[in-house]
């Protein structure tokens, strides 16, 4: 059975994955740092455009949006060092950390990588579950390795073990085996973003 506050994180990755590739806008993005900006719309809210377009989300549970821009700080090294350090840094918080260490990796990404982040620093900013429990997720990245086939896409795979001080939910769990699919862009010459990060396991 999966460890229960590790799935949390990997259930919102997965479910902005399905939302970000069926409804996300084409990105522009530069080198600087900074916070993305707010998405663009040119329909006025209450015009027929503005209400077809809420008759598909409603039909679809997706909203099309217009063009956002991002802008993103890319990490140091090549796309498997990007890679790693994102990884490394996903699979290591605890409760008191997790909001803020899922908001410098949005930082850190463009794309459904950056949407899942913030969505999961949301979640978690809130979570009285986790902070009561005294919940922490410690691991190593064991892998990571190119995607045959797939450029710009790795395989990861990282092993990782959860606790908690106030709770016995996780007594006596042994490390676990996780994998997951990472895509990185280009975000400037020779500097790499995690643009895509999708848990399996």
């Amino acid at each position: 059975m999966r460890r229960r506050t590790s799935s949390p994180l990997a259930a919102l990755a997965l479910a902005v994955l399905c939302v970000a590739q069926a409804a996300c806008a084409p990105l522009t993005v530069s080198s600087g740092g900074g916070a993305p900006a707010a998405a663009s719309s040119t329909s006025a809210p209450g015009s027929a455009s503005a209400r077809s377009a809420v008759a598909i989300a409603n039909a679809t549970h997706q909203y099309p949006s217009g063009p956002v821009s991002e802008t993103v700080t890319p990490g140091p090294g090549g796309p498997a060092a990007v890679v790693r350090a994102f990884a490394g840094a996903y699979i290591n918080w605890s409760a008191t950390t997790v909001s803020g260490d899922m908001r410098r990796l949005a930082a850190q990404s463009i794309g459904q990588a950056r949407s899942a982040m913030q969505l999961a620093a949301a979640q978690t900013a809130g979570d009285y579950e986790l902070r009561a429990g005294g919940v922490a997720n410690h691991g190593t990245v064991e892998a990571v390795a190119p995607l045959p086939g797939q450029p710009r896409q790795y395989v990861v795979v990282t092993r990782e073990q959860t606790t908690a001080t106030g709770s016995s939910a996780y007594a006596g769990l042994a490390p676990a085996w996780h994998v997951a699919l990472a895509t990185v862009a280009e975000v400037a010459p020779g500097r790499w973003a995690l643009s895509a990060w999708e848990p399996q396991s």
